[in-house]
């Protein structure tokens, strides 16, 4: 036997399978659920800087976007500029942080870099591509950052 209710994004909607009830996700439960991702980047994003700062980074921009995409933070090391890529990850359950950085990613990484170079004028400037990983414990408490200079180069 096959019932379904409905799901109002307020209360659970009931389906009935076999006999069995269960509840069916509601709206604000799914919402919970991808809002943990964003504001898990933004942490990241928030203790990359920092320890980009720390180490001499001067950071100029957060989540840059154009039409090609987006980089997370573009930065100044001495005289090269820096566009840099977080990755995050809380437990280890799903590899480190740094191996979601897939050689699509860089040529993404590439194509916002370019755009920006072309925005600003400044293409004649020497830049490069880093990583950051920050890792998290599984109850998101800070266990390691890492930061990869020259991570993705331009001829992928």
């Amino acid at each position: 036997m096959l019932a379904a209710g409905y799901n109002t994004g307020r209360t659970c909607g009931v389906l009935i399978v076999s006999g069995e009830r269960c509840c069916i996700e509601t709206t604000e439960r799914k919402k919970a659920r991808k809002a943990v991702r964003p504001s898990l980047g933004r942490t990241g994003e928030r203790l990359a800087a920092e320890q980009l700062v720390r180490g001499g980074y001067r950071i100029l921009e957060h989540n840059f976007r154009c039409r090609c995409g987006e980089i997370d933070l573009v930065a100044e090391d001495g005289h090269d500029l820096v566009f840099v890529e977080v990755k995050t990850r809380r437990g280890d359950a799903y590899g480190r942080p740094e191996e979601a950085v897939t050689v699509r990613k860089g040529r993404k990484i590439v194509q916002v870099a370019t755009c920006y170079l072309d925005l600003h004028a400044c293409s004649e400037r020497s830049w490069r591509i880093d990583v950051v990983a920050v890792q998290l414990s599984t109850s998101g408490k800070l266990e390691e950052i890492r930061i990869y200079q020259h991570a993705v180069t331009g001829d992928l």
